[in-house]
């Protein structure tokens, strides 16, 4: 049986748009694209785990709002259940540094990239939120 992995992403909105992170062409599902974050050590807060991860992938701190949505996905290497998060930028400004790639996308464009299977429901429900409320 495939290991269970707990993982947070961060659904980081900024004027309407929303940062999407390209996973890198090594390790798992390489040049995928993701909401960052990353892996729930134990014992600890998913929503601290989520600030931390940001800090380390980003180099910038967030705030960590409500839950957008939990998923779970079975991929070959584990099955994943990915808990995402509304977050907003404290301080600093997203960089990449273990991403290939980071992309402000409008809801309209968030189909534009070829989504990790585990956030695809969480990109539906971003697209849909920001669609109604930017009305």
């Amino acid at each position: 049986m495939a290991k269970s992995i707990a993982v947070v992403g961060a659904v980081v909105v900024r004027d309407g748009v929303v940062l999407c992170a390209q996973r890198g062409p090594h390790g798992a599902l390489p040049d995928f694209w993701e909401f960052p974050g990353g892996k729930v050590e134990p014992g600890e807060d998913p929503r601290a785990a989520l600030e931390r991860e940001i800090v380390e992938e980003l180099g910038c701190s967030i705030s960590v709002g409500g839950e957008v949505t939990t998923t779970t996905f079975e991929y070959p290497f584990a099955v994943i259940t990915l808990t995402t998060y509304w977050t907003a930028v404290n301080e600093g400004e997203p960089t990449a540094s273990e991403h290939a790639e980071l992309r402000w996308l409008a809801p309209d464009e968030l189909r534009t990239v070829t989504w990790a299977p585990a956030d695809v429901p969480a990109v539906e429900l971003v697209e849909e939120h920001l669609r109604v409320n930017a009305t």
